[in-house]
């Protein structure tokens, strides 16, 4: 039970990548804010916790792109909850194509959630960390923000993004004993990938030294140890999941 009497928030938290960390952390005993862009998602996480694990989660919607939304919402937060002790910034998506021929609106929307998104989070959050002198941040970035990936410059563009503000945010808030990590999975099954044509996950398993995609408990377990006591002296890093593909 390493975040016994520890209140986490996870965005992104409906499905996929995000309902695993928010089950992970729920199951060692973390309060779980389960947020997501709408409530039928954010409720369903929150009660598959509560059914297992009694009172350990509440469900919220919001779309973190907002800033003014995030804030009223973390009001919200430390209202039912008190403190905050860890934040997960999973929310994200995709709006793929070309380059040449992205339009301006698939850009800003998967800037804006990736990256604007996270960094809301993290300014709603950073005073009441501050006050208590503790907390964990902890990015969820991708390995195309690190090697880059065709039809995806906006996508590997924010996550790439998350580096940088990852490892500001590790050097603004260590003397504070707050750190600020990332989590940079590779190909997960989750719904995201399950659409990727046959051939096309082939190909993708082909790179891969493991030989298989990872799972969302993979990426879940990571995120469980940079918001644990073991990892108290490790901040502005980056955990690449992803099976060996970019070592």
């Amino acid at each position: 039970m390493r975040f016994a009497n520890q209140v986490a928030i996870v965005t992104g938290a409906g499905r996929g990548i995000g309902q695993a960390i928010a089950m992970r952390l729920a199951s060692e005993g973390a309060r779980v804010a389960v947020v997501s862009r709408t409530e039928p998602n954010a409720n369903r996480t929150a009660d598959e916790i509560n059914s297992k694990y009694a009172g350990l989660a509440k469900a919220y919607a919001v779309d973190v792109a907002s800033h003014s939304a995030v804030k009223s919402l973390a009001e919200q937060i430390l209202a039912d909850f008190s403190r905050v002790d860890i934040l997960v910034n999973n929310a994200g998506l995709t709006r793929d194509g070309l380059s040449m021929r992205m339009s301006e609106s698939d850009w800003d929307v998967v800037v804006d959630t990736n990256l604007k998104g996270a960094f809301n989070f993290i300014q709603a959050v950073e005073r009441p960390m501050i006050k208590q002198r503790s907390g964990r941040i902890i990015n969820i970035a991708s390995v195309a923000g690190i090697m880059g990936n065709a039809g995806q410059a906006n996508y590997a563009a924010s996550k790439a993004g998350l580096l940088g503000l990852t490892k500001s945010i590790a050097r603004e808030l260590a003397s504070r004993n707050i750190t600020a990590n990332a989590v940079a999975p590779g190909f997960i099954q989750t719904d995201m990938t399950d659409v990727l044509p046959e051939q096309v996950k082939t190909g993708v398993t082909g790179q891969i030294p493991m030989g298989t995609f990872g799972q969302p408990e993979d990426i879940a377990s990571a995120v469980a140890f940079l918001a644990s006591a073991e990892a108290k002296y490790i901040t502005g890093q980056c955990l690449v999941v992803d099976g060996g593909m970019v070592m």
